[in-house]
């Protein structure tokens, strides 16, 4: 009898009591450099990026570049056919040949085998003449002595006169060998073949592409093979050293980006790498991503040996403000009732949770930092596996 009443009595006795407190774990409030940060995302453009275009028609032989190579200025980056020009140049060829050959003919007087003629035939009457003259002089003197008559005389006269107006006529026919019209038609000739030659090797030397800068290339538009107009994109040259970083900012953070501020750049691909980088340029405009609404933040930064490649999708951290010595809690501490943010202070020695209302001041990742509604050295309550509420007496978990 007695036993059963010392365990009705404990059992009585524990109903009273109602349940344990729980054990709730617990943080202090304290001073804190606080860094405000932006968690974002964002990708990777090439800095000062120069677009290769096609300088003429034709059909792309050789493509000598490929997505991600890099280029020196002055590289060979494509080809482009060019038998047409090769073909003008041939026939600018052959029309300074033709030109040059009449020209030669003012020079010389007329043409070789017309000259040759005229000199051989010249030469022979000229010793017809000297041969007709002595006859003559021998004959003037044999009438003189009565020793010929002056008939035979009078004949060899009109023979050398015969030969006299053979070389006339021969010295008017060689003036005659020059073509009409005079030179300056065909040096006008040959300065229009000149003129079309150098045309047509121009831009049978603008077929060979050349990078302009030294860099890296981003973008390849074209294949081998594909007909190329005028300024057709051949490819797009990024330069060396830099790139960019386009870092998507929603649009209610916006107000707290500005120009200068420090930006932590991390890649998937290389887990263990981070870079720096600095605000350059805030958006003009705010654009759809997703269901998001952004703005395009670009920055800046250094891109040794080209490891970050153009188009790569990275993620940011902006490092908006920092604030020393700011009290400061985990964010796991804070708790919404209605509209108002709060936490749950431990109230000693009772060790009773009371609800406080806060106002936040700047906050990290991490921390939030606190402008009101709690002091340093204050123990606010953490997150547990029960739900606890304002009033309950707790078993505190201190730091």
């Amino acid at each position: 009898m007695l036993g059963l009443a010392a365990a009705a009595a404990l059992l009585y006795f524990g109903v009273a009591a109602g349940p344990a407190p729980k054990e709730v774990a617990f943080a202090r409030a304290g001073r804190e450099t606080l860094v405000s940060t932006i968690v974002t995302n964002g990708r990777i453009e090439p800095s000062g990026y120069t677009a290769v275009r096609a300088p003429r028609q034709g059909s792309l032989l050789k493509l000598a570049v490929e997505k991600g190579q890099s280029v020196r200025a002055g590289q060979i980056m494509a080809e482009i056919e060019g038998m047409g020009f090769a073909a003008e140049i041939e026939a600018a060829d052959a029309q300074m040949v033709q030109a040059r050959s009449e020209l030669a003919v003012f020079d010389r007087g007329g043409t070789a085998a017309a000259l040759t003629e005229i000199d051989n035939a010249t030469a022979s009457a000229r010793l017809e003449l000297d041969n007709a003259s002595r006859e003559k002089e021998q004959t003037a003197r044999l009438v003189e002595k009565n020793a010929e008559t002056k008939e035979f005389l009078s004949a060899v006269t009109g023979r050398v006169r015969q030969i006299e107006a053979r070389l006339e006529a021969l010295t008017r026919s060689r003036a005659s060998q020059l073509p009409p019209g005079g030179k300056e038609p065909v040096l006008a000739r040959l300065r229009q073949a000149e003129a079309a030659r150098a045309l047509a090797e121009q831009r049978l030397t603008q077929g060979t592409v050349r990078a302009p800068i030294t860099g890296l290339v981003f973008n390849v538009a074209v294949r081998p093979g594909a007909f190329l107009n005028p300024g057709d994109l051949i490819a797009e040259i990024g330069r060396a050293g830099r790139v960019n970083a386009v870092v998507y900012i929603d649009e209610p953070e916006l107000g707290r980006v500005s120009k200068g501020m420090q930006v932590k750049i991390t890649w998937d691909a290389m887990p263990d790498r981070t870079w720096e980088a600095v605000v350059e340029k805030l958006p003009t405009q705010i654009v759809p991503l997703n269901s998001r609404q952004i703005g395009e933040v670009l920055c800046t930064l250094a891109n040794e040996n080209g490891v970050l490649p153009p188009g790569a999708n990275i993620n940011a951290e902006v490092r908006s403000s920092e604030t020393v010595g700011a009290l400061a809690i985990p964010k796991a501490a804070l708790r919404r009732e209605g509209v108002s943010t709060g936490v749950l202070v431990l109230v000693q020695p009772q060790n009773k949770l009371e609800w406080r209302k806060v106002e936040l001041g700047v906050s990290s990742l991490t921390h939030a930092g606190i402008a009101t509604g709690l002091r340093e050295g204050e123990l606010v309550a953490l997150p547990g596996e029960t739900p606890i509420t304002a009033g309950e007496t707790v078993v505190p978990k201190t730091p």
